[in-house]
């Protein structure tokens, strides 16, 4: 194999599938390469669905990524006749209370809202009263509010991953899976990228590595923190038909006395497969290789307690499944895609707080953009890395 290429690309979950994807399709003669062998369970995209919404309540700037990410997923399901994006609509359920929980950031319902309206992206607001009469499966409270948007609906994850490194292979670029990078340079004419069956070099280099960043760049450490997620299948086989797609929406519900909301899904999988559901735990941080994988018991019926049982009556307490993934956070939960400090041949693009994959795709696009012009089509500078490195101690 010719150890040469424009841009190697390290990591292939969502960005760097999507990257690579984005290389080739532009003629780019790049090179992926992963630890494992993707798409797989140890890092931060799998468990079947992700949540995709337009309107972005993390930041109104994160929107023109979504809605150019629904173009590029519809794009690549019409060209592999496959489902990647389906639409159920989209439920927020919160509230006017100072202890309801906080979903990546404060003001995030009315962030929502607010790109809606900017966006003109298709929504309703729904009272307490209304949301019990078309979504009873909700134990909504009568402070509560609701926006409902029309096209939100859930991708899968590892179906996209595996598709766009496919049409990657077939515009002609190189995959090596299972292969663990020691190191990697840059010079004067480069990059050199070392790993244990050989050493390759580009003109640029990507680092989408997740949960295995602060072992990549073991200086940023402080920055990006890494903790377990846990994501649950409960049992609604006695009331399928109320937990169905087109009956159930996908959620995200911002928990009145609570540190922690959940979301979830519809039961995509039949009658048998449940309706997944999850909160998000960032008590202690952790490692790639050494994280607990299996989900206790006590978890588990702490989790239908104190989350399913109070939401959802009709669900029942037996867990159909569990999965545990990987969030790599930064300290504001915002994204980080940009070069390295005093780089301009190797651009970081992997830490996504546990909401990147609906924007994936167009992420994807803009680093090849990067890699190709030095400039990108959607505005991308409220993510680099400079904010976060000004905070930290001199």
């Amino acid at each position: 194999m010719n150890s040469s290429f424009n841009t190697i690309v390290v990591g292939l979950g969502a960005m760097g599938s999507a990257t690579l994807y984005q290389l080739a399709k532009r003629g780019i003669r790049a090179l992926g390469v992963d630890l494992l062998s993707p798409p797989h369970t140890s890092g931060s995209t799998h468990g079947d669905t992700r949540i995709t919404r337009q309107a972005i309540g993390e930041g109104e700037h994160y929107t023109p990524l979504s809605l150019r990410s629904y173009e590029i997923f519809r794009e690549l399901g019409r060209k592999t006749h496959s489902r990647l994006l389906e639409v159920t609509g989209g439920l927020i359920i919160s509230s006017e209370s100072k202890a309801a929980s906080i979903n990546h950031v404060r003001g995030f319902f009315e962030n929502t809202l607010n790109a809606a309206q900017k966006h003109g992206i298709r929504h309703e607001i729904l009272s307490s009263q209304e949301m019990r009469s078309r979504f009873p499966q909700f134990n909504v409270d009568n402070d509560e509010i609701g926006y409902y948007e029309f096209e939100a609906g859930f991708l899968r994850p590892e179906e996209a991953i595996r598709i766009q490194l496919r049409l990657a292979e077939e515009l002609g670029a190189t995959i090596q899976a299972n292969e663990t990078v020691s190191y990697f340079e840059e010079t004067a004419s480069g990059v050199m990228v070392h790993t244990d069956s050989g050493t390759y070099k580009a003109e640029h280099l990507v680092l989408s590595v997740g949960p295995w960043l602060p072992q990549v760049l073991p200086e940023l450490r402080s920055i990006f923190k890494v903790y377990r997620q846990v994501l649950y299948w409960f049992d609604v086989s006695a009331s399928f038909s109320e937990f169905a797609p087109g009956k159930f929406p996908i959620f995200i519900w911002q928990i009145k006395g609570s540190d922690n909301g959940i979301y979830g899904f519809p039961a995509v999988d039949g009658p048998f497969g449940g309706f997944k559901i999850a909160t998000e735990d960032y008590t202690s941080t952790v490692a790639p290789e050494s994280v607990e994988r299996t989900v206790s018991a006590d978890e588990t019926v702490a989790m239908f307690q104190n989350k399913v049982a109070p939401c959802f009556p009709q669900a029942n307490a037996k867990c159909i499944k569990s999965v545990v993934c990987l969030y790599t956070v930064t300290p504001d939960s915002a994204f980080v895609i940009d070069w390295l400090p005093s780089s301009k041949r190797i651009i970081l693009c992997s830490p996504c707080s546990g909401h990147g994959f609906k924007h994936s795709a167009a992420i994807g696009e803009c680093v090849a953009e990067l890699t190709v012009t030095g400039e990108t089509s959607i505005d991308i500078s409220a993510f680099r890395l400079d904010r976060l490195l000004q905070k930290l101690p001199t």
